[in-house]
């Protein structure tokens, strides 16, 4: 069954809209009336101001809905736009943060929940929870998932834990990603698979913090 538009799950852009005025079954006004002959510049302007003020209303709403928008297709992209100078570990990972968290460390073993984006070196995005709009629950530091993962939230290896809040940054040799096998492939060719075979991965992590088991 569609939404209503009229109550509480209308659109911020449905609400506003519903709020203007709407034609009415009055009789026709005094231009309408008029008779050949008669001023029509007056009655002209008034119709050609109230497209004007219809309109504006039309950009009103539409400017309402951009400022709820915007803010959230930033969250995503706020991530990647500061410089950040990657420490490369003995175990060829890089990282940095971009945002140090204020809250618990990350623990070996907890069920935890993280937002991020997966880059190829290219740029490529290959996945992002941001996109879904829910961030991943993984239980962390025991293989769930791929290595470099582990560590990055974890920590080990030179690499401290993250704590709630944080944001950082990674860039994955191989060896810590997906290897020889790359992943999402559907045929043997390397050109079939979203990670083809030994890439080398860049990923925007932030630890939301600890899942609810």
């Amino acid at each position: 069954m569609a939404p209503s538009t009229t109550g509480s799950t209308a659109s911020p852009l449905s609400r506003i809209l519903l709020s203007l005025p709407k034609p009415s079954n009055a009789q026709p006004s005094r231009c309408a009336k008029a008779a050949p002959g008669t001023d029509s510049g007056a009655c002209a302007s008034k119709k050609k101001s109230l497209v004007f003020s219809r309109r504006e209303a039309a950009a009103t709403a539409l400017s309402t809905v951009l400022s709820r928008v915007l803010p959230a297709v930033a969250a995503e992209t706020d991530v990647a736009s500061a410089e950040c100078s990657l420490e490369t570990t003995p175990s060829g990972l890089a990282f940095c943060d971009r945002v140090v968290g204020a809250g618990a460390e990350a623990v070996k073993g907890q069920l935890i929940k993280a937002h991020y984006r997966g880059m190829l070196e290219d740029g490529t995005v290959f996945d992002s929870s941001y996109g879904r709009g829910r961030p991943l629950t993984i239980m962390v530091g025991v293989g769930e998932v791929i290595k470099g993962w582990d560590l990055c939230i974890a920590g080990g290896e030179g690499i401290p834990p993250m704590r709630v809040g944080g944001k950082r940054s990674l860039k994955l040799p191989p060896e810590l990603a997906y290897g020889e096998k790359g992943a999402g492939c559907r045929g043997w060719e390397p050109t079939s698979c979203v990670i083809p075979p030994n890439s080398t991965l860049l990923f925007d992590v932030e630890y939301v913090g600890r899942a609810s088991s």
